[in-house]
């Protein structure tokens, strides 16, 4: 049986609640689970103690059992010292999209005709100077 340990969702309507969960990971994500591990509470500031909640004891122990955490229990593991903090690298990140990139390109053009046409009566005042 393959496990995961998860997020499960709970609470009403745009008021995330999340239970972190050990669940077999064939079952739906608010579906069927082994055991509660622990809490997790989006709404509350990132410095708050209630924000996430775990027992570590039952996590290490599902982790020695082969459970894989997601994504987001990773962070959770790394904050909490349990993991190593694993280096990320998303280059496309910091690229910006096909709509920045035509502006960008349009401010570029336009910047470069101000240029020369700011460079021509400079010009025009000069040659008129040396005479």
């Amino acid at each position: 049986m393959a496990m995961k340990i998860r997020l499960a969702r709970g609470g009403s309507k745009k008021r995330p609640y999340y239970s972190i969960v050990a669940a077999d990971s064939r079952m739906p994500r608010d579906g069927r689970f082994i055991e509660k591990l622990g809490t997790y509470n989006p709404l509350l500031p990132k410095d708050s103690e209630d924000r996430v909640k775990m027992d570590m004891e039952r996590v290490q122990y599902w982790l020695g059992q082969g459970a894989q955490p997601t994504d987001r229990i990773v962070r959770f593991l790394e904050a909490a010292g349990l993991r190593e903090k694993a280096a990320r690298n998303n280059p496309n990140k910091a690229v910006p999209g096909k709509k920045a990139k035509e502006r960008a390109e349009e401010k570029a053009a336009k910047a470069a005709a101000a240029a020369e046409a700011a460079a021509a009566p400079a010009e025009e005042a000069t040659a008129d100077a040396g005479e």
